[in-house]
């Protein structure tokens, strides 16, 4: 039984460890720049050079990279129109490299590749009539979970970070009301709010950082505030987009709309948290059924049950 069981511990052993790392260089794709960009930042803050940064991307980090992007570059969509929905994914994401998909696609094809040239290793190194017969299922399960897993990976990173979005908006909106209520602009609140947040809300501080500049570079507001609401995804933030675009327009008060707003934002927060401890009876349950109560009646029935065990060995010797 052990000697047949061995061959598909190693199949998941296998599998296991080419998601790993997989997942590693995803996370360094995703946050290599970011990475790199601070480095250089605190050294020039210290009055040092960068020089080491171009080496840095020159080493073995930087071969992985360029050999999963060249991967990718063969099986990815050229067609205008997917580009651009893979383009806000990966923006809702928070990848915002420009080889990011590549990246990513060339991830799932060498996870493809290694996971089902796994199972033909395994095929012709352990012999078994197990793995002879189950070989066409566990190169199947191979292919799809390196062509799938990433993807899940993917969903998994946009849906924490709209999570933290979520949590991060109504704090920002109260500074920036109170910005605009002390008589700054629009444009101006939101420079000192993507400042002021950096630490505390840093998320939201890099997506109003990154309005600041577009509105730098001339970009029309309405057109800066709808990037904005794409590159967050989040359903509060696109009826805020909308409330100030139609203030902007109409000529209504930024003031009075920021901060009718920002009260029904605490409110929503508000019933979010009572929904959340609402269902936490219901979630609880399971685990006090299935864990919890069979060891409570261990403990009290245990000392009983093993008395009267002895009782009915002495009457039944």
């Amino acid at each position: 039984m052990d000697a047949a069981l061995s061959p598909y511990a190693a199949v998941l052993a296998l599998m296991l460890s080419v998601f790993l790392a997989a997942l590693s260089v995803l996370r360094i794709a995703a946050g290599g720049r970011d990475r790199e960009g601070l480095r250089r930042r605190m050294a020039r803050a210290g009055g040092l050079t960068d020089a080491g940064s171009g080496t840095a991307r020159t080493g073995l980090r930087g071969r992985v990279l360029d050999i999963v992007r060249r991967l990718g570059e063969s099986i990815a969509p050229t067609e205008r129109e997917v580009l651009s929905e893979q383009r806000v994914c990966f923006l809702q994401a928070g990848l915002r490299g420009h080889q990011a998909p590549l990246v990513f696609w060339g991830v799932r094809l060498a996870l493809v590749v290694l996971l089902v040239g796994g199972a033909f290793l395994l095929r012709f190194s352990a012999p078994l009539p197990g793995i002879k017969r189950s070989f066409a299922l566990i190169a199947a399960l191979g292919g799809c979970l390196g062509y799938y897993l990433p993807l899940f990976w993917l969903r998994s990173r946009t849906t924490e970070r709209k999570r933290v979005l979520l949590n991060e908006v109504p704090d920002v909106l109260d500074l920036l009301v109170v910005c605009v209520e002390a008589g700054m602009g629009l444009d101006q609140a939101i420079e000192r709010v993507s400042r002021e947040v950096a630490t505390s809300a840093p998320e939201m501080s890099q997506e109003l950082r990154i309005l600041t500049l577009e509105l730098r570079a001339g970009k029309d507001r309405h057109a800066a505030l709808r990037g904005l609401s794409l590159r967050v995804g989040l359903e509060d933030v696109d009826a805020l987009v909308t409330l100030l675009i139609q203030a902007d327009s109409f000529g209504t008060s930024v003031a009075t709309t920021l901060r009718v707003y920002s009260d029904t934002m605490r409110t929503k927060r508000f019933q979010r948290a009572e929904e959340t401890a609402a269902k936490l009876p219901v979630k609880l349950l399971f685990p006090l059924v299935l864990f919890i109560l069979p060891a409570l009646f261990v403990v009290i029935i245990g000392p009983a049950a093993l008395q009267l065990g002895d009782i009915f060995a002495r009457i039944n010797p």
